[in-house]
């Protein structure tokens, strides 16, 4: 006897969660950040409370482990360098040159968070519909395209909004630009990474409310990381808006809030990071 789907759950053509028949009674829930990071399922057995069941393999627990710490320590480093920028550019010497390797050697952690962090939905154990609610593990891939998974287009924008940062950083180390210059290639790309960053946190609150809704789920560690991300990724915008050069003065519309909002959002990634060492099998 085969397990049978009972409903799908998610927002729009996002499935985020789905609950299935089990043989003999009860029901098995399949949920994609759960399953992605812990490689678990909720098992309720009939005229029994619900429990967590770990249906994934050790090859899928073992590469669960991995890839959550790198990106954690990936995201924890980044913030805190990016922290630091935005403490010399507010507190210190406040050298262009400074202030821009910092923040290149933070974008480069950033990237490498972003990356892994869309590697760990490319090879989370998968559900088999029709296969008695259980995980199964798929051989290993560097790369895949999967549009209709909210989880795997919420990392891919937030790799995205990584890559466009990076450009920004590099165009920060040129010399001699005008305003208009530093405008287009500097701030510009500021902004839309910073946009990109807002639209994967709403994807990624999408998944873990399995709906358009924001749910209330302060008691979820998972819910936890995704809001401080989100706050973080809010006073980045923050940042960037602050940061434009006026070619009035050409001077930032305003160099204090940038550096602050830098600073707090950069610390906001930082504590996500060290939260998500807690999201692990």
């Amino acid at each position: 006897m085969t397990s049978t789907e009972q409903r799908a759950e998610g927002a729009g053509p996002f499935t985020t969660r789905l609950t299935w028949h089990l043989p003999g009674g009860g029901t098995a829930v399949w949920e994609s950040r759960l399953a992605r990071r812990r490689g678990v399922l909720a098992v309720r057995q009939a005229g029994a409370a619900a429990g967590r069941h770990t249906s994934a393999d050790d090859l899928a627990l073992g590469r669960i482990r991995r890839l959550n710490a790198i990106a954690a320590a990936a995201f924890v480093i980044g913030g805190l360098l990016f922290a630091a920028g935005a403490g010399v550019a507010q507190f210190g010497s406040g050298d262009a040159t400074t202030c821009a390797s910092i923040y290149f050697t933070g974008g480069l952690f950033f990237t490498t968070g972003g990356y892994v962090s869309l590697l760990q939905v490319v090879n989370a154990p998968r559900h088999i519909p029709g296969g008695e609610g259980r995980l199964v593990t798929r051989g290993w891939r560097w790369w895949s395209y999967e549009p209709t998974r909210v989880d795997w287009l919420s990392t891919f924008v937030l790799f995205v909004g990584t890559l466009v940062f990076g450009v920004d950083l590099l165009d920060s180390f040129l010399q001699g630009l005008s305003v208009q210059q530093t405008n287009r290639l500097i701030w510009v790309p500021d902004v839309i990474g910073c946009m990109l960053f807002l639209i994967s946190g709403h994807l990624a609150f999408v998944e873990i409310c399995h709906g358009p809704r924001l749910c209330p789920g302060f008691r979820s560690l998972g819910w936890s990381i995704v809001a401080v991300n989100q706050l973080g990724s809010v006073l980045f915008m923050v940042s960037a808006l602050a940061a434009y050069t006026r070619p009035a003065t050409a001077g930032l519309a305003s160099a204090g809030v940038a550096n602050w909002g830098t600073l707090l959002g950069a610390v906001c990634f930082a504590v996500g990071g060290l939260l998500q060492f807690g999201e692990r099998p």
